[in-house]
């Protein structure tokens, strides 16, 4: 006879799931709306919300990227546990996992990828952009994390 599972508990495969939505809900929001204030007050050319077509399958730029957010949302819940051990606890973890990791492998894999420079050349605005865009999305993870059905308490 199986075991019930306490009440509350989150089998680890839908943990991963939700990981990914809450990845994927904090670029479409949190980034976002990161990436207007910063466009908004002059810091950046770039805008939110783009619906460009990107290849190779052609879906809108912001579901590409959001998408690749909820991938990051995916590691996001495999370290979460790491994350509640930060300095600062564990919201101040998630926005430095989110500056961190996210723009360190876009710049020195993305972009090489891409077949652009690294670190798309290194310029001020771009790292500071990277980095503040990237911050509020691994604080948007952790607030979605913390707010959707079916996630589960987080670490402590």
């Amino acid at each position: 006879m199986a075991q019930a599972e306490p009440l509350g508990a989150v089998r680890p495969g839908m943990r991963l799931i939700i990981g990914f939505i809450a990845g994927f809900l904090a670029t479409v929001v949190f980034h976002q709306i990161g990436l207007l204030v910063l466009h908004r007050i002059g810091v950046t050319p770039g805008t939110p919300w783009q619906m460009s077509p990107v290849p190779p399958f052609g879906v809108p730029r912001v579901i590409s990227l959001a998408f690749w957010g909820g991938v990051w949302g995916i590691v996001f819940v495999l370290v979460e546990r790491i994350l509640a051990r930060c300095p600062g606890g564990y919201w101040v973890g998630a926005i430095v996992f989110g500056a961190v990791f996210p723009t360190v492998f876009s710049w020195l894999v993305v972009a090489p990828l891409k077949g652009l420079p690294l670190g798309y050349g290194f310029h001020p605005s771009g790292i500071l952009v990277a980095l503040i865009v990237n911050g509020l999305w691994g604080l948007g993870t952790a607030v979605f994390l913390a707010i959707l059905p079916g996630a589960g308490a987080r670490p402590r």
